[in-house]
């Protein structure tokens, strides 16, 4: 199963929490460990975790999350390494202030996992420019995995495109006749917009990070 960098810090966390303790971290420890501002961001962690069938959580007990899968298994190594798509690189991306959208050539692709791949015509990449996004474990030069999409739910993250010009990758709020785009940064404030000038161009469901380039 692949994880976001964030993901699998949260997932290693919980491990060494358990191990040592024999018992699973609250949400407050989850986020006095992993120094994240807010009990939001740790749910969030954790209900992607669950999704993709890492972790089990019983909401009856305190402390009621159950490891269910190990990232050290061999299996699930070779799940990470199995077949991968070549994916168009199609610009860059603000995690910031919207920036206008710049097209790279498009003979420029990434290697991306097969499992974050449902329909490679629908699968897009894009580098990422700004540090808005860095509790969701998107940095400056990341690549985000990106699926194009019209409409996005609640609380997602994704690409949006802001007046006709700008892009930029933030969490979506529809409120009312206004749009929130929310950072994932706890020192910038949330862009709203109305609803008629923002224009969903995908949601992100995974990122690549390049070291030592």
């Amino acid at each position: 199963m692949y994880l976001t960098r964030r993901q699998r810090e949260v997932f290693d966390f919980i491990k060494t929490f358990i191990e040592e303790n024999n018992y699973s971290p609250s949400l407050e420890e989850l986020a006095q460990g992993l120094n994240l501002s807010s009990l939001a961001t740790v749910h969030k962690h954790l209900t992607n975790l669950s999704e993709k069938g890492m972790i089990r959580r019983h909401w009856n007990r305190g402390r009621g999350i159950e490891l269910v899968n190990d990232l050290s298994a061999p299996h699930i190594v070779q799940m990470q390494l199995d077949a991968c798509y070549a994916v168009p690189i199609r610009g860059t991306v603000a995690a910031g202030q919207p920036l206008d959208v710049a097209e790279d050539d498009l003979s420029e692709r990434l290697s991306v996992p097969a499992d974050l791949v449902r329909n490679a015509d629908d699968t897009f990449v894009l580098r990422v420019r700004g540090d808005s996004m860095i509790e969701e474990g998107i940095q400056e030069g990341d690549f985000i995995i990106c699926e194009r999409r019209a409409e996005a739910r609640r609380g997602q993250v994704v690409v949006a495109l802001v007046n006709g010009y700008e892009t930029t990758v933030k969490y979506f709020y529809p409120e009312g006749e206004q749009v929130r785009l929310q950072p994932a940064n706890p020192y910038m404030a949330p862009i709203y917009v109305k609803a008629s000038d923002v224009s969903i161009q995908g949601i992100v469901v995974g990122l690549v990070r390049k070291y030592g380039v």
